[in-house]
């Protein structure tokens, strides 16, 4: 166990998941995880030694709540155009997540959606407008949404390019088994992506923040939940913050306003709200 720790960290401030085998464990060993192993290894250590792994415990877990936790005062959304994302764990629909959200946003993006009584969903809110496909993917909207493509590639991934308000939005699912390397699969979604301007791309890329191959991403869009998100960035697991895995990219002539996470026990996932300006491009 001392040695899984120390590649562990190692890995964490060095390669991360540039190779597919240091992947599997960067995935596998969060920060939180590493700190929790190092305390319970203080019970078994020699006395002397003890100090020094309370003392990189300590270390490791202020990095973490540095990197990872998010501060933004909170400010006026009730203008703000709502968005909202969820992995519904196969078992949720959109009643279910409109009970969760406590609204009806503008804009709803359900991965893994459950899709039993959709067609009774559609009437029930006919006034609205809906899109579900065969990889439990669905999409909410107030106002009339445009779907524009659907692919589903052999690099495991599926994305959904639909318009609605003006905007550009390609709602994604990464495939989580890890038998599948996250690089080409993250520059498939890139490869996805034909817009430039008022695009938002989000969705469950099962691939956490800290991954190597966000740096596209990074360069180009916004992160939502670290721009003007509030807490743990982590969505997964369980209302446990361990690994961020839901990710919301704003291209950066958008403005976001404030996003929030919401814990609950109906799915594996924490819900995400973001609030955007509406019509309104940063100067």
């Amino acid at each position: 166990m001392q040695l899984l720790i120390c590649i562990a960290i190692v890995l964490h401030f060095t390669i991360k998941d540039y190779f597919y085998i240091s992947s599997l464990i960067f995935y596998a060993t969060p920060l939180p995880l590493i700190v929790l192993g190092l305390l319970f290894l203080v019970l078994f250590i020699k006395a002397f030694a003890r100090k020094y792994y309370v003392i990189l415990a300590v270390i490791l877990a202020i990095i973490w709540v540095k990197n990872n936790y998010a501060f933004t005062t909170t400010t006026n959304t009730s203008e703000g155009l709502e968005i909202v994302l969820w992995n519904g764990y196969r078992t949720q629909n959109f009643v279910k997540a409109f009970k969760v959200s406590k609204t009806i946003p503008d804009i709803m993006v359900l991965i893994e959606c459950d899709e039993h009584a959709y067609e009774k969903i559609k009437k029930e809110y006919s006034e609205y407008h809906f899109y579900f496909n065969d990889k439990a993917i669905g999409i909410f909207s107030k106002t009339p949404l445009k779907i524009l493509s659907k692919t589903t590639s052999k690099k495991n991934t599926t994305v959904v390019h639909f318009t609605t308000k003006n905007l550009n939005f390609y709602a994604v699912d990464v495939s989580a088994n890890v038998k599948y390397f996250r690089k080409p699969m993250l520059e498939n979604v890139v490869s996805q992506i034909k817009t430039d301007d008022k695009t938002i791309v989000l969705g469950d890329f099962n691939t956490p923040y800290e991954s190597l191959f966000f740096k596209n991403f990074k360069k180009k869009y916004q992160h939502a939940f670290t721009e003007k998100g509030n807490g743990f960035r982590e969505t997964w697991f369980w209302n446990i913050p361990l690994l961020s895995l839901d990710h919301i990219w704003v291209s950066q002539d958008l403005e976001i306003i404030e996003i929030e996470k919401i814990s609950t026990q109906k799915s594996d996932h924490s819900m995400l709200k973001m609030y955007l300006k509406n019509e309104t491009s940063k100067k």
